[in-house]
Formats: C-alpha cells, sequence, structure tokens
C-alpha cells in the first residue's frame, strides 16, 4: 500500500496519513519481525475467519464493517486489524489508547473526513487498548462512525461491556479472540527458526525445549517469541541448539521482569476463579491478594466474581449475585486500601457457597438452539392480540392467566411447535430444582 494515500490533494502533513505500519527491521523484536503478512500466514483463531464472518468479509473486499477485538494478549488482535488493512485498499491509522489523546484523535477524524469528501472511502481507524481510553475520548469517534468517515476497530483485552461506551459498541460488532492452543504455539515457534525474518540460519532447538515454551506461553504467542529470542540468545553464546534449560532460564528471566506489570495476569485469575469453583476459601484469598500485590486493577476481579457469581453459584446461592454485585459497587465508591476487603468478603462468600453452574449450561444450550434453529414463531396461545383481525387468526386463543390458575397454568404451551418438550435447565441441580419448572 502505497504511504500516500491522499494523491495530490491531500491536506497538509498527511502524506502518510493512512499508510500501513513499515515493516520492521532486523533489530526490531521477533514477536514484530514474525508478524503474518497474509491471512494464511494467520495461526489460530480459525472461528473468526469462516466464510460470510465479519473478518472473512473485510478480507474480501466485500464489506467493512466496525469492529471489537476482544481477547487476551498474543492472540493476533493487531495482526487482524493490519490483515484486514492489506486487503481493504482504503488508508490505514493505528493509535495507542496509551500515547494519544483527544487531540490527535480529533486530527486523525479531520483528515478521514476530508479524505472521504475528496475519494467517497472511509478509513480504517485502529485503536490498541481502546478501554484505556475514557468517555470524551470514546465518544469523538462516533459521529465519524456513523457518517462512515472511518471503519472503527478496536483492541482489548478487557470486557467490551463494562470498557467501552454502549453507544460506540452499539455501531461495532464485538468479536472474541481464544488463547492459542499449545500445538498453534508450537507452529509459530517453529515457523521463527525457520523464517528468513526470523532465527533462520542462527540456532536450532531441541524438540522437547519447544514443547516446554508452547506450553509456559499460555496461549500468548507474543510471549512465547520473545522467550525464545531470549532463549536463541542463550544458545548462540553457548554455540549449541536450543535445549530444555535454555527455556528455563528465559521464562524465569521474563517472569522475573514482568510479572509485576501483570504477565501472570490470566494465569492467576484462572487461580483465583477455579479454587472459589473448589470452594477453597483460603486459596481464594491467597490468589486475591497475589493479584492485587501483582497491580491488578480491584475492578477487574470484582467483574469476574460478578461473572463468577452466576456462571458457578447460580440458583445454588442466588443471594451470591447480589453480594458480588454489592462488592463491585463498594470498591467503586471507596477504592484502595478500604474497598479491598469488601472485594475479599465477596470471595469468602463465594468460596464458601454452594455451587451449581445450571443456568450456565442451560444458557448457553438455549443460545446454541437459537443459533441452530433460527426465528422459531411463538405458539399462538401466548401471542399478543391488540386487533380483532388477530383475534381471529387465533393469536392468544385458549390463554389461561397464571394467577387466575390454580396450577399457575404452567401447562400452556410456550415453546415453539418445533422445540415443545424440550428442557435446557436441569431440574436436579441447585435452588431451581425446588422452583415450578
Amino acid at each position: 500500500m502505497s504511504s500516500d494515500l491522499f494523491g495530490d490533494a491531500a491536506p497538509s502533513g498527511a502524506a502518510a496519513f493512512g499508510a500501513l505500519p513499515e515493516e520492521p527491521g532486523p533489530t526490531a523484536p521477533l514477536a514484530d519481525r514474525l508478524r503474518p503478512r497474509t491471512f494464511d500466514e494467520l495461526v489460530g483463531q480459525p472461528h473468526l475467519l469462516h466464510a460470510g464472518s465479519p473478518i472473512a468479509l473485510m478480507r474480501d473486499g466485500r464489506h467493512l464493517s466496525s469492529i471489537v477485538l476482544w481477547g487476551p494478549p498474543g492472540t493476533g488482535k493487531t495482526t487482524i486489524a493490519r490483515l484486514v488493512a492489506r486487503t481493504a485498499g482504503v488508508p490505514f491509522v493505528q493509535l495507542s489508547a496509551v500515547l494519544s489523546g483527544v487531540k490527535e484523535v480529533k486530527e486523525v477524524m479531520a483528515l478521514a473526513a476530508q479524505h472521504r469528501r475528496r475519494t467517497g472511502k472511509s478509513t480504517i481507524l485502529f485503536v490498541d487498548e481502546i478501554h484505556r481510553f475514557n468517555k470524551a475520548q470514546q465518544d469523538a469517534f462516533l459521529a465519524h462512525v456513523e457518517r462512515g468517515d472511518i471503519v472503527f476497530i478496536g483492541a482489548t483485552t478487557e470486557n467490551p461491556s463494562f470498557e467501552v461506551n454502549s453507544a460506540l459498541l452499539s455501531r461495532a460488532r464485538v468479536l472474541v479472540l481464544k488463547e492459542l492452543e499449545a500445538p498453534d504455539v508450537r507452529v509459530l515457534l517453529e515457523r521463527a527458526l525457520t523464517s528468513e525474518h526470523g532465527l533462520a540460519g542462527r540456532v536450532a532447538a531441541e524438540s522437547e525445549a519447544l514443547d516446554l515454551l508452547a506450553a509456559a506461553a499460555d496461549g500468548d504467542a507474543r510471549r512465547a517469541l520473545t522467550t525464545l529470542e531470549i532463549a536463541a540468545a542463550n544458545a548462540e553464546a553457548t554455540g549449541r541448539g536450543i535445549v530444555v534449560d535454555d527455556v528455563r532460564e528465559a521464562l524465569a528471566r521474563r517472569h522475573l521482569r514482568y510479572d509485576k506489570a501483570g504477565e501472570e495476569h490470566f494465569n492467576l485469575i484462572s487461580a483465583l476463579h477455579k479454587s472459589l469453583r473448589d470452594s477453597d476459601v483460603d486459596a481464594g484469598l491467597y490468589w486475591f491478594a497475589r493479584m492485587l500485590a501483582a497491580g491488578e486493577e480491584p475492578l477487574y476481579i470484582a467483574r469476574r466474581l460478578v461473572r463468577f457469581a452466576s456462571e458457578d453459584v447460580g440458583e445454588a446461592d442466588p443471594q451470591s449475585l447480589l453480594i458480588a454485585t454489592a462488592a463491585f459497587q463498594a470498591y467503586h465508591q471507596l477504592g484502595s486500601p478500604e474497598g479491598d476487603l469488601s472485594i475479599a468478603q465477596a470471595v469468602v462468600h463465594l468460596a464458601l457457597a454452594p455451587k451449581s453452574n445450571a443456568t450456565y449450561t442451560a444458557f448457553k444450550a438455549v443460545m446454541a438452539e437459537v443459533e441452530e434453529s433460527g426465528s422459531l414463531p411463538p405458539p399462538l396461545v401466548i401471542r399478543n392480540a391488540p386487533t380483532a383481525l388477530m383475534k381471529d387468526l387465533g393469536y392468544g386463543r385458549g390463554y389461561a392467566y397464571a394467577h387466575d390458575d390454580p396450577e399457575g397454568a404452567r401447562d400452556q404451551q410456550h415453546l415453539p411447535d418445533e422445540l415443545v418438550g424440550r428442557r435446557w435447565y436441569p431440574r436436579e441441580r441447585g435452588e431451581g430444582a425446588k422452583r415450578p419448572g
């Protein structure tokens, strides 16, 4: 893609506006040098690339749409945004929410608007770590998304429901990226050792060393490649290939350097979640304290506890959701250190509470059914009948008002004809077993 996408009529200072970032040089980090240059080189995330998916439509130049890429670090969010831009044939601008302010955002919006007026083409705006932009900064995008000046692509490791303005979120589709599987990471490591942009000709590696590194990466491609680069430097210094001890040393050095900045973010939240699920109150408190000590945002932990209350406790103890939500609100009002104790109280309660995932499993099953069976019509008996014509067509005919029925009218047909008799909620699980089905 040309570095001058605006031609002779480009606004002052906009010659490089819209150009893809330059290819990294030989001294750039290995993870940057190995970034895929085509979709065929992308490893992982097949659920996002099937025919007809938003990214596939953008990749094929058929339809550009605003999206938010949500997933753990090192899963390909930035790579996907850049690959879309390479195939779309429109200007591409990348902003970092850590480094950019309202002034930079407004400048980009003005240039994008000018470009669209001259060419009729939108600009792809990629905002990394969108959750770090405040409401005012996010609001600056809205009008330009509406007008078509920009196609917005945001990337975040945080739940967009909490961190992205609802108005902006309503104009974009959220696509969830998954942690890479160990075999996927292994593919990337092998590619790094053979690629001309990577370590080809410099060093080899034992299979066991690559297996260890792929497993230790915790689904993070960037972490795996950075650790491989450290291990390669160790091996080159000794004049031999990469062995298991090189990987262990590289992992230890990396942990000492990055743990306090949150490198083990997902390891620790997983440990907290699973300790609570297993009703281990002491381990729950320990991992909560570890996350605080590592600098984790307490509101992130509190949000995960709210999720846990529904997913793992559910109807076995409905009060848990109220307590988790109250802890979130208490911390929001008090901050640290006073509010930390409210979250700790929720940790204790959730660990000691009885557990049921019945609501979680039933909801997942129902969502899968809706995806499979589509827009099945409600049975006539429970349809609304505000007009005489609709009544003549049978809408609402025979409906029994539950409060007038000693049995609660529970035997009326409520599901579509095609799903009569289907049950998703396991009645033998949790408090729900005591309630009318």
